[in-house]
């Protein structure tokens, strides 16, 4: 059994069919003052992804307004077009193994792109010092088979164990993993040429 409709809600429906003015929904004027932003900002982000500081820095660049800049970044936020900690994780993921990176240059790296720290530390916490010392551990040893000789003297063994160090400091690993892990690549380089 259908119920009857309410009278009153009739009434007021009535009332406001009547009384509309036609005011605007979509703010057309608005909408064309966001377009060339939103548009250079979709094409950054279909380059890769980018952290929401990172994308702001550069539409500043090109002279865009800052509130509509930021009208513009809030409305991809929501649609989730940009994601801090998204950005973060995949960018320590992908560096981290592709790039032989430690979780130091990582941090400075997502901090120059803005990120907050406690996103930061999220994203670095996937990262366990046994992964970052197999990391540099493999860097190393990567380096080290450079080595085609043992070398002749104290002197020449300094040199070959600078540019291991070397390999490890430019990607971020601290002193005392560096130092131990080169030279530990370096003295087993160094055990299988003279085995041989």
């Amino acid at each position: 059994m259908a119920s009857s409709p309410n009278p009153d809600k009739i009434a007021k429906l009535q009332e406001a069919i009547e009384n509309f003015t036609g005011g605007e929904i979509f703010d057309t004027r608005r909408e064309e003052e966001l377009a060339p932003i939103r548009k250079r900002a979709l094409l950054l982000l279909d380059q890769r992804a980018r952290s929401r500081h990172e994308l702001r820095e550069r539409l500043l660049k090109l002279e865009f307004e800052p509130a509509l800049v930021d009208e513009v970044l809030d409305s991809l936020e929501s649609s989730l077009l940009i994601d801090d900690a998204f950005f973060a994780s995949e960018w320590v993921r992908q560096r981290s193994r592709t790039r032989g990176k430690s979780t130091r240059a990582l941090d400075l790296e997502l901090r120059e792109k803005g990120v907050a720290a406690d996103i930061r530390a999220e994203a670095l916490a996937q990262v366990t010092p046994a992964d970052e010392e197999a990391q540099a551990r493999a860097l190393a040893e990567k380096k080290a088979r450079e080595v085609k000789a043992p070398p002749a003297d104290r002197a020449e063994y300094d040199k070959v164990l600078r540019r291991v160090v070397g390999v490890l400091a430019r990607r971020g690993y601290g002193s005392e993993l560096t130092m131990r892990v080169a030279r530990e690549s370096l003295d087993a380089r160094i055990e299988t040429l003279t085995g041989e």
